[in-house]
């Protein structure tokens, strides 16, 4: 559970607010998400949509590439903000910002080896992380 570890260790390590604590439920939801693909459907989405190198950055091993609020809409999609931002009670603008700051992140240490995991290690960490978030 070292994955799990670093994740929690890091996000708990910067003291977030409450938007950001509630963003990342959000985001432990839809990363467990079969219906959208999870972990595998966001950089699948992200590469569709041209940001292809930003997000391969993230999963592979090197320097992870900076994302703007706006290219995260781009990359997830004004439905999906606008649905996040629903679910958790705050404005789209904050939710974007919000995923700009963490998300590359948090798909950098659920793909240490410089690859999307396909077994259930991911699913049982994010399943564990929501319940530490208390989703």
């Amino acid at each position: 559970m070292g994955i799990l570890s670093d994740l929690l260790g890091s996000l708990t390590g910067k003291g977030g607010s409450s938007a950001e604590s509630q963003v990342m439920s959000a985001v432990a939801t839809m990363l467990t998400d079969k219906q959208s693909g999870g972990l595998s459907g966001l950089v699948q989405n992200f590469t569709k949509n041209g940001l292809g190198d930003i997000v391969s950055s993230w999963v592979g091993t090197g320097q992870n590439l900076p994302i703007t609020a706006d290219q995260i809409v781009k990359g997830l999609g004004s439905p999906q903000i606008s649905q996040l931002a629903q679910k958790v009670g705050i404005p789209p603008e904050t939710v974007s910002s919000t995923l700009a700051s963490v998300l590359p992140g948090i798909v950098d240490k659920l793909t240490p080896n410089g690859k999307v995991p396909t077994d259930q290690l991911l699913q049982d960490g994010l399943n564990m992380l929501k319940g530490k978030l208390g989703v």
